[in-house]
């Protein structure tokens, strides 16, 4: 289900991810694999509180198109983290940890056993709708659930090297804008103490030989990741994509008065 990121990561390729949120819909993913140049989707259930369906129907429609797709979620209980997975996601994108503790629950979450213990039921979508032998999905799902643990704040840079030490973690994802807010830093991402947080994750990612994403504010700002290492650009959100097209539209004919 992750196997495609999963896999490119390893290769370290760069990889591009697209977030949904207001405007989850099929057509939407659709399009954006028609489009091309994207690895996955990243659907946002933490801020735009996606159901069940929603999340089904776009991974069904990513399944479809060739992408591979993950969840943001508020790591608040396991059913939150098995649902998403049987819902048909690759995997999963756990928001506000704030340390290493809290991120070897979400694992506990994600993974079935000997790494955790995840509820079991093989009738979803992952387990090819009860078609796969029991220690044949649970071995599936261990392998190619991808799993993200979101840097962004204080608390999880000051445990950073223990989250990237964690078993199974593939993802280190720095949230820079929550990660300034935690220091007291409010819309400065450029703020020094922002880079020196970010330079600290990419050390500790690659101490431990897996890699880190960002959501970056321009191309910039996603240059001097790729120069630290980065290999996960998430690049535009719906809405923005929306405010985008609009504005140029306009601009485009403006001066038909």
């Amino acid at each position: 289900m992750g196997k495609q990121l999963k896999a490119a990561l390893a290769q370290n390729k760069l990889t591009r991810v697209f977030c949904l949120g207001q405007l989850c819909h099929p057509k939407f993913v659709e399009i954006i694999g028609m489009h091309g140049g994207y690895d996955a989707v990243w659907l946002d259930q933490e801020h735009a509180g996606l159901s069940t369906a929603q999340i089904e129907q776009a991974a069904l429609a990513a399944r479809a198109i060739g992408l591979d797709s993950f969840v943001r979620l508020a790591p608040t209980d396991y059913a939150t983290v098995m649902r998403s997975l049987e819902a048909g996601a690759g995997g999963i994108m756990a928001a506000q940890v704030k340390s290493a503790a809290e991120a070897e629950q979400v694992m506990q979450w994600a993974k079935f056993h000997p790494r955790g213990q995840r509820g079991v039921n093989g009738s979803g979508v992952d387990g090819r709708y009860a078609t796969l032998p029991m220690s044949d999905y649970m071995k599936r799902a261990n392998d190619e659930t991808f799993v993200a643990i979101q840097i962004e704040h204080y608390g999880a840079v000051d445990d950073v090297e223990k989250i990237a030490a964690l078993k199974d973690v593939d993802v280190l994802f720095i949230g820079p804008a929550d990660l300034g807010q935690s220091m007291g830093l409010v819309g400065d991402w450029d703020h020094p103490k922002i880079w020196q947080s970010i330079e600290r994750v990419a050390k500790a990612a690659h101490a431990n030989g897996i890699h880190w994403a960002i959501l970056p504010r321009n191309f910039a700002y996603a240059k001097r990741c790729a120069d630290l290492g980065c290999k996960m650009i998430s690049i535009g959100i719906d809405t923005w994509t929306i405010q985008r097209g609009l504005k140029a539209f306009l601009t485009e004919f403006e001066s038909l008065a």
